[in-house]
């Protein structure tokens, strides 16, 4: 079995004293059902730690012109896009995200249906302060075995871990643990189809595709080989619809059941795909995010053809583990928050919803129907806090 271990980056100080300033600013909004929590979550065990997960990374073809734009013509910069919420991502002890398409080269790029994502969004995630994304999705087999290998190998020298794909059989077996803090964290991805795409020839590994018991296997590999937590990323779900569907319950049931001499075999489980915001629940004392939304969209129509605002929407979750009391017992959930989001397509920006409220912009309205869907299976009840 091979272990992967990643370190958590080191963040600035003055990224700290930015939350702090815009903690002080957000006192001012007080929203229904759930407030934002304080910046600092008030755990008494130093080795906690905070882990900020978000959406698709789904770059169409209005976004890479965009980040053409931004890089002067030349190339391509992403990284302006996410710095609204550079602060959120970089403040945390792990930070995941889900790279959703694969990339392409020498500039052959494109957008829906088959896309080639040009590879410095990887170098921009690496600047927002990710850590690791999950790469399994419906587009992995966009570009075939090439653009999986383009794509991990760019993620590589940005210094992003991945899961979820791989290059080769080895790597698609390996157990990829990250630091965070004094916690070792599994994270591993599943995707429920590549639209209709076949593996690349004798490469069946190339693309995990969720399958209960493979799922579970695979977390209890994890703990064996170390995991203090295991965080199962799921691209799941219907597009475009705010409820998660039945298959997405029945699996989250399933999957929040298990577990091995009393320990729940996931920790976490995060959803992605259904382009729109959807439901955080806590499921047989497990948190289940059905979708975060797309961080990274494009103004894409949904399936009646119609460009669709909830398409812009998305959160980061924000989870805070605290270790057991007890040796064999798991780490413990201690503050849930989610942290509202917006891409303003005109400007080409990811937009902190509580920050951008803060300084005067109307936008409650779009806060607050994100609120009611992240709250819409009983979340608040279970502790669930909006975060800034």
């Amino acid at each position: 079995m091979i272990v992967r271990i990643a370190r958590r980056r080191q963040v600035a100080l003055a990224l700290t004293a930015l939350l702090a300033a815009a903690a002080a600013c957000q006192a001012q909004y007080h929203g229904q059902d759930a407030r934002p929590g304080p910046l600092a979550p008030s755990v008494a065990d130093s080795r906690a730690f905070t882990l900020v997960a978000s959406g698709d990374v789904l770059p169409h073809g209005r976004i890479v012109d965009r980040a053409r734009f931004d890089a002067g013509g030349w190339g391509y910069d992403f990284t302006p896009m996410l710095s609204g919420i550079r602060p959120v991502v970089a403040d945390a002890d792990l930070a995941l995200c889900h790279m959703e398409t694969v990339f392409g080269a020498d500039g052959d790029y494109s957008g829906h249906p088959a896309f080639r994502s040009p590879p410095q969004v990887a170098q921009a995630l690496a600047a927002t302060g990710y850590d690791g994304c999950s790469t399994a999705s419906n587009h992995s087999l966009d570009d075939g075995a090439l653009g999986i290998t383009r794509t991990l190998d760019a993620l590589d020298r940005a210094g992003v871990r991945h899961t979820g794909t791989a290059r080769a059989e080895a790597e698609a077996r390996a157990v990829d643990l990250l630091q965070a803090g004094a916690a070792k964290v599994a994270h591993l991805a599943y995707t429920q189809g590549t639209d209709g795409r076949s593996t690349p020839p004798g490469q069946p590994w190339a693309v995990n595709l969720i399958d209960e018991k493979r799922v579970l296997a695979d977390a209890r590999a994890a703990r064996q080989a170390g995991a203090d937590v295991v965080v199962v990323s799921l691209h799941w779900g219907t597009e475009w619809q705010d409820e998660p569907d039945r298959r997405q319950l029945a699996l989250a049931e399933k999957l929040t059941a298990a577990a091995t001499r009393g320990r729940p075999d996931i920790d976490l489980v995060l959803g992605t795909h259904a382009h729109v915001p959807q439901a955080y629940e806590k499921v047989n004392g497990t948190w289940v995010v059905y979708g975060l939304g797309d961080q990274i969209p494009g103004q894409p129509k949904n399936r009646s053809g119609v460009a669709d605002p909830r398409g812009n929407r998305s959160t980061l979750g924000r989870f805070t583990f605290a270790p057991p009391a007890r040796p064999g017992e798991r780490w413990r959930v201690t503050k849930a928050e989610f942290v509202p989001q917006l891409f303003d397509i005109d400007a080409g920006r990811t937009v902190d919803l509580n920050r951008a409220i803060a300084h005067g912009a109307d936008m409650r309205g779009v806060l607050d129907r994100i609120r009611q869907v992240v709250l819409s299976r009983g979340a608040a009840e279970d502790g669930l806090v909006m975060g800034e």
